[in-house]
C-alpha cells in the first residue's frame, strides 16, 4: 500500500533529515516502514534519527528497521531534549504511548505536554521546516447522541471533572502550543494528525485494544469476549494507510487538523464476528451483556478533509485483519 503515496511527496522528502519520537511504537515503527521503503525503492537519501527509551529492546523488536543504515537509533525521552543539537529538516513528533487505565493521570498529560514542547523547541533550534503532531480523535471527548461522524469543526472536548480524561486533555493542550508556535515561527509548517483506531502488524495484541484481542482469540481458535454488549461503533483504518495518509499530510496538508482514520463504521459485535470469519471461523462469540436499548456510542471521525488530498482506505478491513494476524516475527525486511 506504500506505492499510494503521491510521488510529489517523496520527492518533497528526497535528502531530508528526520528526528522522529515514538519511532518505536505502532505508528512509529509504520512512518520507518514507509521511510525505509522510499529510501529503498525510490533513491532517497534519507538520514532518520530515532528516539528511544530503549534502544537495545528495539533492536531485538525489530532489526530490520533498528539496524538499517539511514536509522540513527538515539537513547533517550522526549521529555528532555535539551542535548540533542544538530540539524533537523523534519520532526516527526509520533510519541502516542499505550495509556493503561491504572497510568497517573498527572504523568500522562505531563509526558504529552512536555514531549510536545520539547520537540516544538528542537524544531526551532534545529532549523526544521516542518512538524508533524501525532494528536488523537480523544480530543473530542464523548460524541454526543446522533453524531455518528465528528469532524474538525467540532468543538467538544474531554470532561475536565474526569481524571481518566487526562489523555484527550493532555493533547489538546499539545494542539495548542503547536498553533502558538506556529504564530511565533510562520516559517515552520507544521501539521496535525488527530488520530483514530487502527489495526495492523506491531499492533500489540493482548493490550486494551479490542480488534487486537479479537484477532488474539480468533487465531487460538477459543472464545471472542466482549465485555459490553457489543453495540459502540468504531472503525479501523490499515498501518500501512496510515503511513500514507501522515507522510501525505506532512507534505501537502495545512495547518489546520486532520482527522486521520476510516469512516466506515462497524460495531463492537459485528467486528467480533468479522474477524472470526476472517480467520477461519474457528472461534465462538461471547457478549456479556444483551443491549440496553439505549442509542450506541460512535468513536468515528468524518475524513472529508483528509479525502481532499486524495486520501482514502486502500486495504478492506477483511484484509487488515488477515496481515494482521499473519504478521509474523521476527521480521525480516522493509514492507
Amino acid at each position: 500500500m506504500l506505492e499510494q503515496t503521491p510521488p510529489a511527496v517523496w520527492e518533497a522528502l528526497r535528502g531530508q533529515r528526520l528526528f522522529i519520537t515514538g519511532g518505536t511504537g505502532f505508528i512509529g515503527c509504520w512512518l520507518l516502514e514507509a521511510l525505509l521503503w522510499g529510501h529503498e525503492q525510490l533513491g532517497l537519501g534519507l538520514h532518520l534519527t530515532v528516539l528511544s527509551r530503549r534502544p537495545d529492546a528495539f533492536r531485538a523488536k525489530a532489526p530490520h528497521l533498528a539496524n538499517h543504515p539511514a536509522v540513527t537509533l538515539l537513547a533517550g525521552d522526549s521529555s528532555d531534549l535539551s542535548s540533542v543539537q544538530g540539524q533537523y529538516d523534519i520532526v516527526l513528533h509520533a510519541a502516542t504511548d499505550v495509556v493503561s487505565p491504572s497510568a497517573d493521570p498527572l504523568a500522562v498529560y505531563n509526558d504529552i505536554v512536555n514531549g510536545t514542547s520539547q520537540t516544538l523547541k528542537l524544531a526551532e533550534r534545529s532549523g526544521a521546516k516542518r512538524y508533524l503532531l501525532t494528536s488523537s480523535g480523544a480530543v473530542y471527548g464523548a460524541q454526543p447522541v446522533g453524531l455518528t461522524h465528528v469532524d474538525e469543526s467540532y468543538t467538544g472536548a474531554p470532561d475536565p471533572s474526569a481524571p481518566n480524561s487526562a489523555y484527550g486533555q493532555g493533547k489538546r493542550v499539545a494542539e495548542w502550543l503547536v498553533a502558538c508556535q506556529r504564530q511565533r515561527q510562520p516559517e515552520l509548517q507544521t501539521r496535525i494528525a488527530r488520530c483514530f483506531a487502527f489495526v495492523g502488524p506491531y499492533m500489540a495484541l493482548d493490550a486494551q485494544f479490542a480488534i487486537g484481542n479479537f484477532i488474539r482469540d480468533a487465531r487460538n481458535g477459543g472464545t471472542i469476549r466482549i465485555g459490553g454488549d457489543g453495540t459502540p461503533y468504531r472503525t479501523y483504518l490499515y498501518a500501512a494507510d496510515l503511513a500514507v495518509w501522515l507522510l501525505t499530510l506532512l507534505v501537502q496538508g495545512d495547518h489546520k487538523p486532520y482527522n486521520v482514520g476510516s469512516d466506515e463504521e462497524i460495531s463492537i459485535a459485528e467486528l467480533a464476528h468479522k474477524v472470526n470469519a476472517a480467520l477461519g471461523d474457528r472461534a465462538t462469540v461471547e457478549i456479556a451483556r444483551a443491549p440496553s436499548g439505549a442509542p450506541p456510542s460512535y468513536y468515528v471521525p468524518a475524513v472529508q478533509r483528509a479525502r481532499e488530498l486524495g486520501l482514502r482506505p486502500y486495504t478492506s478491513l477483511a484484509d487488515a485483519i488477515t496481515r494482521t494476524a499473519g504478521w509474523a516475527a521476527p521480521h525480516t525486511g522493509v514492507l
